[in-house]
């Protein structure tokens, strides 16, 4: 009797928990929400060493609340030194300049014999400035580019950057705007390429103008200078103050590399968030902004270790607030937020005198005359260099054909030419590049040099020395030095586990990273896979 009882009972228990089973893995399988909120953040400069030398002066709400709740990766690698533009466009695309085309900020114009920014184009004109720019130069797609095809236009992409190089690769080609700072006025400019000019950026320019303001902006540590680590006793004598008086013809170009951008930045994206309502609605949004932490080369002397670090102390300060900004709009449950830094920079200031520090100059003016009268007499009369730039010479192409010589021939000649220079340590040509003889890491060199901008032959100037004939805005020297190509990176977003990544990341992976969580399509350009998270 019993028996006839408990085998449908058994049979209702064991279907019971079959159910179960399937509506355990059907949950577990259901996908989580994607963000409302995307934020991309990049860092001009930013060192792990200085986050780790500062950390027990940093807050909770700044780069600890990165550090605590996201992923760390501590070396991501751009393959070699690069600009931030350059390291922007590796990290937004997914591609190597040799792919996505921005190998520089500037590049050289070949048939005028002078420097242009990388995004010039004539086909546009200036909103607040007479720039005329696009992100044209870039050749392949961003992650802001893919998230407004795959919101089918209805999510938004905002830029904001000091930098108007760094501003048009962060809207891309499809962002509804990109403003930057201008280096002459002080305004927050754009160009006509995008359609969508915030009115808090006008009304800024009109009621706020940076050209007013900047006479009572002034730079003081902001904490006692006697708590800044590893500060020598002389430079605790005397706090820090810089200003950026209307006397100064370089006063918003000192600006732009200072703390107060950083938090002019911050104040118009948390005003972008909040009037725009960003990550509130029911496409997913985007904003980009940049920062700078690197080296600030306006100080009165060549040791800048107390900015450094009130560049890192007041930045965190500026990240808490751009955080709580998303707390008080979409909340971070519903944000994504992905920091990169760029490589720190490899000139600096001359140390003193005094010191005895070998150095030495380079003029690439004297280096052009000498290698043009060696080519005179080798080959005939004649114009034989077209110029220098970045450390690249650039031949008379025209020249050399009219003389039916060999240019690949040239270029070497000219190579081992420079290398017997005083200052000069490496001279390579173009072919060895692409043929992947170039450097102590050929295929990076290859990787993030754009062929078609590129000179004839490149030099590398010894460690110490200067390069003058540069045109340079500073009054005090600049030299060379051996230089990183790692920083750090954070990813923060729901659902994706706290973790410390500690070997080398290549940078290329960051942008198909980013899409995967988003789950939206890779850049075009972008070759490597995503982390695994």
């Amino acid at each position: 009797m019993s028996n006839k009882v408990n085998k449908p009972i058994k049979g209702r228990v064991a279907s019971a928990l079959a159910a179960s089973i399937v509506t355990l893995s059907l949950s577990a399988q259901a996908p989580s929400p994607r963000p409302n909120l995307v934020v991309g953040v990049m860092i001009d400069g930013l060192s792990m060493e200085y986050l780790q030398l500062l950390q027990g002066y940093l807050g909770d709400g700044g780069f600890k609340r990165l550090m605590n709740n996201g992923v760390t990766i501590t070396d991501l690698d751009y393959g070699t030194t690069v600009d931030a533009p350059t390291a922007t466009a590796i990290a937004f695309t997914g591609a190597v300049p040799a792919v996505n085309g921005i190998g520089s900020s500037q590049v050289y114009d070949s048939e005028s014999r002078l420097t242009r920014p990388v995004f010039y184009d004539p086909s546009t004109l200036g909103n607040f400035t007479d720039e005329t720019v696009s992100p044209n130069a870039l050749l392949v797609s961003t992650i802001g580019d893919e998230l407004r095809i795959d919101t089918g236009g209805l999510g938004y992409v905002y830029a904001l950057s000091p930098d108007q190089a760094t501003a048009l690769i962060l809207g891309g080609h499809a962002g509804n705007s990109a403003c930057w700072i201008n280096d002459v006025t002080g305004n927050w400019a754009t160009t006509t390429f995008y359609h969508d000019t915030p009115r808090m950026v006008a009304a800024r320019n009109r009621m706020q103008p940076l050209s007013v303001r900047l006479d009572t902006i002034s730079w003081s540590n902001c904490m006692a200078i006697d708590r800044y680590p590893d500060l020598p006793s002389y430079k605790k004598a005397y706090p820090m103050r810089n200003t950026f008086l209307r006397k100064d013809p370089n006063r918003y170009k000192a600006f732009k590399t200072s703390a107060p951008v950083n938090t002019e930045v911050t104040n118009l994206a948390a005003e972008y968030i909040k009037s725009m309502s960003l990550g509130t609605r029911d496409a997913m949004d985007m904003i980009n902004v940049a920062y700078t932490v690197q080296p600030y080369d306006y100080t009165s002397d060549a040791d800048g270790r107390l900015e450094q670090m009130d560049l890192y102390l007041q930045l965190d300060r500026d990240l808490a607030r751009l955080f709580s900004a998303i707390d008080a709009g979409p909340g971070m449950n519903r944000t994504m937020v992905f920091v990169a830094g760029t490589p720190r920079r490899t000139r600096s200031r001359r140390d003193d005198e005094k010191w005895s520090i070998p150095h030495g100059e380079f003029s690439p003016r004297r280096a052009m005359a000498l290698l043009n009268v060696y080519l005179i007499a080798k080959h005939g009369n004649g114009d034989w260099i077209n110029g220098y730039h970045d450390r690249q010479i650039f031949l008379n192409h025209d020249l050399i054909k009219r003389n039916n010589l060999d240019e690949a021939d040239v270029r070497t000649d000219v190579a081992q030419f420079l290398t017997r220079m005083a200052g000069v340590t490496e001279a390579y040509t173009l072919d060895d590049i692409i043929n992947l003889k170039a450097g102590v890491n050929p295929q990076a060199v290859r990787n993030n040099t754009v062929i078609e901008k590129a000179g004839d032959v490149f030099i590398t100037v010894a460690p110490g020395w200067q390069i003058t004939d540069q045109g340079t805005d500073f009054t005090l020297p600049m030299v060379e030095r051996s230089g990183v190509t790692t920083s750090p990176a954070f990813i923060l977003s729901p659902n994706v586990k706290s973790t410390i990544i500690t070997t080398p990341v290549d940078a290329r992976t960051l942008a198909p990273t980013v899409a995967g969580i988003l789950r939206i399509r890779s850049p075009n350009g972008a070759a490597l896979p995503a982390l695994k998270l």
